[in-house]
């Protein structure tokens, strides 16, 4: 099963795995479409992604995550397409035997995702044309 997934509806509000006893936390992260950024009163914003590099990319750093804080299991779905003010744009879950563990491997597979992933993020201003926002891929 997959643990790093591309979707172009909506993301699933349960971890999709199963629960093992031995995790005694499991951890969520919701990244949303807010209304602003940078001072900027934003309407929407739509995704893109280089699928076959994002899903390795994606895999591997779940697997870093399991390894490096001992997770029983983890997760990381993002939306791709046109997202409105408030969707649901990535959500990522991460299962460990104590909360402290799980926490750490959430943060890190955000933090992993957002800075390695390729997913280019294109907003939609109130004020102006769309505009690529924190691109760091190319």
């Amino acid at each position: 099963m997959a643990t790093f997934r591309l979707l172009n509806d909506s993301l699933p509000v349960d971890p999709p795995f199963e629960i093992s006893t031995a995790a005694g936390a499991v951890v969520s992260f919701d990244g949303r479409v807010r209304d602003h950024n940078e001072g900027r009163c934003v309407r929407g914003l739509a995704y893109t992604a280089y699928p076959a590099l994002a899903l390795s990319e994606g895999e591997e750093i779940i697997a870093e995550a399991i390894a490096k804080f001992e997770l029983t299991t983890a997760a990381c779905c993002h939306r791709l397409g046109d997202l409105a003010l408030g969707d649901v744009a990535v959500r990522v879950w991460a299962a460990a035997a104590h909360r402290g563990e799980a926490f750490a491997g959430c943060r890190y597979i955000i933090d992993a995702v957002k800075a390695r992933v390729p997913i280019w993020k294109k907003e939609t201003y109130v004020d102006g044309p769309s505009e690529w926002v924190a691109c760091t891929h190319s």
